[in-house]
């Protein structure tokens, strides 16, 4: 069985692997815990199996449990959200939904987002007008994610609606000019 220090390697493996892991605990991130949980897992094996207990035997067991590790890692996603209901950059607001939090004006408001991140609360305006609370909301300019530019789901109009609108208006003008 190897040493270092008169310590055998396997012991020592196991003692990093516990401070990685209290490390984690300290400061959470995922910054220690599969090398924490690699190191710890192969000196334990080196413990119990002397056979075991070599250089690189041990360094061959954390590249195995480093790999385990990493992929129960990803695949239980300790840290939740695999990316949702978090944005990456402001951009990512833009088209979101959310309700007025705040009575939002040309100059001020406050606006909840749906799946806006850690924190969905957004200081917000509006283009022209006011948008009561409690109105659901559409964000038509992230503006660097300080001050969202946002406008009411009741006033939006794509081209889709425009065209609607419009045929509406045709057919029933058709049906005027029928009955006269």
């Amino acid at each position: 069985m190897a040493s270092a220090f008169g310590i055998p390697l396997s012991l020592l493996l196991v003692v990093a692997g516990i401070g990685l892991t209290i490390a984690e605990a300290l400061a959470p991130g995922a910054h220690f815990i599969v090398l924490g949980v690699a190191l710890l897992l192969a000196g334990l094996v080196g413990l119990l199996i002397p056979g075991l207990g070599g250089p690189l035997a041990l360094a061959v067991l954390v590249l195995i449990f480093g790999g385990v590790a990493l992929y129960g890692y990803r695949e239980l996603d300790i840290y939740g959200g695999k990316g949702r209901a978090r944005t990456t950059d402001s951009d990512s607001l833009k088209g979101r939904t959310g309700r007025v939090t705040e009575r939002v004006t040309e100059t001020g408001g406050q606006v909840k987002l749906e799946a806006g991140g850690f924190n969905p609360y957004y200081s917000a305006r509006t283009i022209d007008g006011e948008i009561p609370e409690g109105a659901e909301v559409m964000v038509i300019d992230p503006g660097g994610g300080n001050v969202l530019t946002v406008e009411s789901l009741d006033a939006v109009e794509d081209d889709i609606d425009r065209e609607l609108a419009r045929e509406r208006a045709r057919r029933e003008a058709e049906a005027e000019a029928e009955e006269t």
